[in-house]
């Protein structure tokens, strides 16, 4: 990479910049036509209870960071973005939201009970997901489980200009079993996996994908 070229962090960070409130605003009531998603946040909220703190990784503008907060678990949100940020700290104003990497966590060993990742690996390259996997295990307490969500396929979307803002960003689709395995690889022992079909209604593209998986003890 050449001196003062854009990360791929750099590139997520100001593609959402861009379209926080566009995007706010268009999604505003996403969980209200997903019932598969919002059962399985009620499952994921009683497998962790009140056991200790949850981290929402890519919280966008903290949505399904409030979702899980309506559950009963204690939870904040963390982004790239500062514009996402932003709207996520306006809607939920009682809510904890920080900026930083799920890459790189700001948090010890062993901290928290659960770590949520909702549609916010579609951005980590292929190669970095080993490591990605390998920091949630390491900040998750043995037992703690891990809720990730992602679009199922091979072929990567790519989107042009959305909301006519001059961005652009490819969101990576992947196979559940290839990340089941990684996710093995990575110290989790898999708990459940569920597939929903792609629903037209929704201008879906592709099937989306739902895992969780428990840390070893």
């Amino acid at each position: 990479m050449t001196e003062g070229a854009a990360t791929p962090s750099d590139t997520v960070r100001r593609f959402y910049d861009a379209i926080a409130e566009d995007y706010a605003h268009h999604f505003r009531d996403e969980l209200a036509s997903r019932p598969v998603e919002r059962a399985l946040l009620t499952a994921y909220a009683e497998l962790v209870g009140a056991t200790g703190e949850v981290a929402d990784l890519g919280c966008g503008p903290g949505r399904t960071t409030a979702r899980l907060a309506s559950l009963g678990l204690r939870v904040f949100g963390l982004d790239l973005s500062a514009g996402m940020l932003a709207v996520a700290r306006r809607e939920n104003p009682g809510l904890r939201f920080e900026q930083g990497s799920m890459l790189d966590l700001d948090l010890p060993d062993g901290h928290l009970a659960g770590v949520v990742s909702f549609y916010s690996s579609i951005h980590t390259p292929g190669e970095l997901l080993p490591a990605l996997f390998a920091e949630f295990a390491r900040v998750l307490r043995p037992g703690g489980h891990l809720l990730l969500a992602f679009q199922a396929g091979d072929v990567p979307l790519r989107l042009e200009h959305p909301f006519g803002r001059p961005v652009s960003l490819e969101f990576l689709r992947r196979r559940p079993e290839h990340m089941s395995g990684l996710l093995t690889e990575a110290g989790f022992t898999l708990f459940a996996r569920t597939v929903r079909e792609a629903d037209p209604d929704l201008a879906e593209t592709a099937p989306q994908a739902f895992l969780i998986a428990r840390r070893h003890p």
